[in-house]
């Protein structure tokens, strides 16, 4: 592959066996399921947004 041009690449993803990932799945899906009903999109967006440097 090298001799093609390309380059190994790592990607870390989140661990979907997880409780952890689990609760926030379930967190984040009822925060859909309000906004939907309420119709406040913006208000919706910040509450599950992370910024990109939190972690």
């Amino acid at each position: 592959m090298r001799e093609r041009g390309l380059r190994p690449l790592q990607v870390w993803v989140p661990d979907v066996r997880t409780e952890a990932f689990a609760a926030e799945a379930r967190r984040q899906a009822s925060l859909v399921a309000r906004a939907d009903e309420s119709g406040d999109d913006q208000n919706f967006i910040e509450a599950i947004s992370t910024p990109w440097d939190e972690e």
